[in-house]
């Protein structure tokens, strides 16, 4: 069966589309009319994926600031912005680069007056990308390690990781103080919980330390003396003169990809904009709604926007997108129809890829290369399977963070 070059291309103009419509240029502008500085110095410091993105917007938004820090994944930084130093770090994990931006984003912050404004800048990856650990950083990445591999989700790693770090869990804010603190920020974690999204370097922390100790316990994770000791000291629970707005989501992603979807002549169903399971059971799932409408005759569009999980039990190269996929390649073989996923920051774990595209005729394709989806999916190896039958999406960093989304699309003939 030949690769279906319709719902590729209809599949490609949909990833564009709602992307696009998900930068975060226009979502800043709109968070900043509410923007009231106090007649002092304004300092911006930027910590995320969307960090350059949307320090570029504030500042040209604003006309200057006094300075500012921008510290963001590696290969996201699109050119100089006046009056503010972009960095670029480390992530999943965290590494040195991004230690030294937060040490610099800290001494511009230091010795600032009530009328002074910091202008704070965050979207997801801040947990990673803007850190000060309180244990020895090799420790802290070696910890990251642990909750990546354990399946931990998000919220269950930033309790983790906030009791490890000088900036999370509310503590940047307080290293602002006196100052005004005005945070926008760009949501990455389904139902926009404040405190969790980059782990809350200026909200009041929700969590508790016997949470935190719980989820060490639940994950077997090895920790140090010192490790465990900070994960028994209390967070900050009140925050003064810190005012957050947020701006973008999960919602507004799939709401975006079912317009792009009816545009090109499908009818669009948002199924959820919560998906947070595993991504193989997440593709499976998808491979079958589309077996059950297949044949009917009509363009239909099925869309879940969330964040799944992997649990690591291979050594392959992939990420939870590209995972999804190909976990629905043996469920649609033969249907005229197709499934796809993808981040939309642009990157899908360790890879250069967004997602993963998989139609009708993949599983053919792969099993004429030798590839056997099961093994694929243990080795967690998908991109490399992908590659290997033109099933890899690849963006480049788009600079927006808003977690994933998946869409079936059915075409014609079922």
């Amino acid at each position: 069966m030949l690769k279906n070059e319709t719902l590729r291309r209809d599949a490609d103009a949909i990833v564009r589309a709602s992307l696009n419509a998900v930068l975060p240029d226009e979502a800043v502008r709109r968070a900043l009319k509410n923007f009231r500085p106090q007649g002092g110095r304004v300092l911006l410091v930027a910590a995320g994926k969307a960090a350059w993105q949307m320090a570029h917007a504030a500042v040209k938004f604003l006309g200057r600031v006094d300075g500012g820090v921008v510290v963001t994944k590696y290969g996201h930084v699109k050119g100089t912005i006046p009056g503010v130093d972009c960095c670029e770090a480390g992530h999943p994990v965290p590494d040195e680069n991004g230690f030294a931006a937060t040490r610099k984003a800290l001494e511009l912050v230091q010795g600032l007056t009530a009328e002074d404004t910091v202008l704070f800048l965050l979207s997801g990856g801040g947990s990673a990308l803007f850190e000060k650990p309180l244990i020895p950083g090799a420790e802290l990445q070696q910890i990251t390690g642990q909750l990546l591999a354990s399946g931990a989700d998000i919220v269950e790693m930033n309790t983790i990781r906030k009791r490890l770090s000088g900036v999370k869990g509310g503590r940047f804010a307080q290293s602002c103080a006196p100052a005004q603190v005005f945070s926008i920020v760009l949501s990455d974690i389904l139902g926009d919980p404040l405190d969790m999204i980059a782990s809350g370097p200026a909200v009041p922390d929700t969590s508790t330390c016997a949470q935190a100790l719980a989820i060490a316990e639940k994950y077997h994770l090895q920790l140090s003396a010192q490790a465990k000791a900070l994960l028994a000291q209390e967070t900050p629970k009140v925050l003064d003169r810190v005012a957050t707005q947020i701006t973008g989501s999960v919602r507004e992603l799939c709401s975006a990809a079912a317009s792009a979807c009816r545009e090109l002549g499908y009818e669009p169903v948002i199924l959820t904009d919560r998906l947070c399971c595993e991504a193989r059971e997440a593709g499976s799932f998808l491979g079958s709604i589309a077996r059950t409408h297949a044949g009917q005759g009509k363009k239909l569009a099925f869309l879940a926007g969330g964040e799944t999980v992997v649990h690591l039990t291979g050594t392959g190269l992939g990420g939870r997108n590209q995972e999804l996929a190909l976990a629905a390649a043996p469920v649609i073989a033969g249907l005229d129809a197709a499934v796809f996923s993808v981040g939309s920051d642009g990157t899908d774990g360790p890879t250069d890829a967004a997602g993963g595209y998989v139609d009708g005729s993949t599983a053919t394709a792969l099993a004429q290369n030798q590839l056997n989806v099961y093994d694929v999916l243990q080795n967690n190896d998908a991109y490399h399977a992908l590659k290997a039958v033109d099933g890899l999406i690849i963006t480049g960093a788009t600079g927006t963070n808003v977690n994933d989304v998946a869409v079936v699309l059915i075409g014609n003939q079922g």
